[in-house]
């Protein structure tokens, strides 16, 4: 049984208004004891601070399976709110959480209710719904929206165990990416807007080849087991998840290259799903129309396959969509300045925006082709949909224009 008591304080923050007889510019604080399981290991009294402003927490949801490159996307995402993401300073040096100056992400494997050993004992994977804990997930990414502190579980990569928790301030950006982001209809409620990055098997058969045979010496045998073995589950538990997302980013092979095997030259989709809350979807040329444009020539330099774009209307699991596609890959990312100018609704701060992020992470995976250039768009529209947010919460209009 838990027992708590609450204290107040003057907060140095923004002020906000209150339905409670607690006075403007206060940070509320619970501390609790409990005997629950997962409180025990870390014994004693736990303080949580309830923020009033208007700033509390915008939640941005990641679906994706393994090595699907939620961890690129992340990069990307914080990059786009400035300053760079790194793990808690003095804490678990194998936290999964990333932190910038606005923007914590989380990583949702912490919350295994199984550890390694666990999940092989009871025969269940990761994907497995079985093996975690939705409860737990649902009562702290509900209490960060709130604006309260949680203890979040660690679990860890490298030796399989559950390490003790660590405290997560409320941020001013709140992402959670993993398997299973979108599953739990209580937390799929709680997040403002939704992603989800959909790797073809085609594609993500040809990335493990290259991630798990070059890098890490496995056998082609031993990756076709391994996808073999996840794909039931992943099939049942992780892929219906996209149906949910607002914003869903598709990798495909090619059409450019006849019976491509490679998976070097991706065709990538942006799916956005219309009507969506302070989100409005990119689009080409003309909005609503249906497009094909192939823009290789004088400004743009295109090697063998060439690039092709497509844009129109679509309808996705009974949603209605704009879908944007782009198949190749950029010679030069500097000439990409030239794709971005017959783009609309990109809620860029300035011209040329996204080819400036493009730019700055040259080295990250997929820099050259859609993934990247998709992923940098949504990001600059999640800028865009907190500052909309945040706005409201204030009763005022933004007031940057959006290119």
């Amino acid at each position: 049984m838990a027992i708590s008591s609450l204290h107040a304080t003057t907060s140095l923050h923004s002020p906000c208004t209150t339905n409670t007889s607690f006075r403007q510019n206060q940070v509320i604080f619970f501390t609790t004891r409990s005997n629950r399981r997962g409180s025990a290991r870390h014994g004693g009294a736990r303080t949580f601070q309830v923020s009033c402003s208007a700033d509390k927490p915008v939640v941005i949801g990641l679906a994706a399976d393994s090595g699907c490159g939620k961890s690129t996307f992340m990069r990307r995402l914080t990059s786009v709110f400035g300053g760079a993401a790194e793990p808690p300073k003095g804490g678990n040096p194998d936290s999964n959480t990333l932190i910038s100056d606005t923007t914590t992400v989380i990583c949702l494997d912490d919350y295994h209710s199984l550890d390694r050993t666990g999940r092989k004992e009871k025969g269940v994977t990761a994907l497995d719904p079985r093996a975690n804990d939705f409860d737990l997930m649902y009562e702290q990414v509900k209490a960060i929206k709130e604006g309260k502190a949680i203890e979040k579980p660690i679990y860890n990569h490298v030796t399989g165990l559950l390490d003790p928790p660590e405290l997560i301030q409320p941020p001013k950006i709140f992402v959670i990416e993993g398997l299973h982001p979108m599953f739990d209809e209580r937390v799929r409620d709680l997040l403002d807007f939704s992603i989800y990055l959909d790797i073809s098997d085609e594609v993500k058969f040809a990335w493990k080849i290259q991630r798990d045979m070059a890098e890490r010496g496995h056998s082609l045998e031993s990756i076709k087991a391994s996808i073999e073995a996840r794909k039931p589950d992943f099939d049942a538990f992780i892929d219906p998840q996209k149906q949910y997302a607002d914003a869903v980013i598709e990798v495909l092979p090619t059409q450019l290259i006849p019976d491509d095997n490679e998976g070097k030259v991706l065709r990538v989709k942006l799916i956005m799903k219309e009507g969506v809350k302070n989100f409005n979807p990119v689009y080409l040329f003309d909005e609503g129309s249906s497009i094909t444009w192939v823009p290789c020539g004088r400004k743009l330099t295109c090697s063998y396959p060439g690039i092709k774009f497509a844009y129109g209307p679509d309808t996705y699991f009974g949603h209605e969509v704009s879908v944007l596609e782009m198949d190749g890959q950029f010679d030069r990312l500097d000439e990409l300045i030239y794709v971005e100018s017959h783009l609309s609704n990109l809620s860029t701060k300035f011209y040329g925006e996204v080819t400036q992020q493009m730019l700055k992470h040259a080295d990250f995976p997929g820099s050259t082709n859609g993934t990247g250039l998709f992923q940098t768009i949504v990001g600059l529209k999640i800028r865009d949909l907190y500052e909309q947010i945040i706005a409201e919460r204030a009763g005022a209009p933004t007031e940057a224009a959006k290119v």
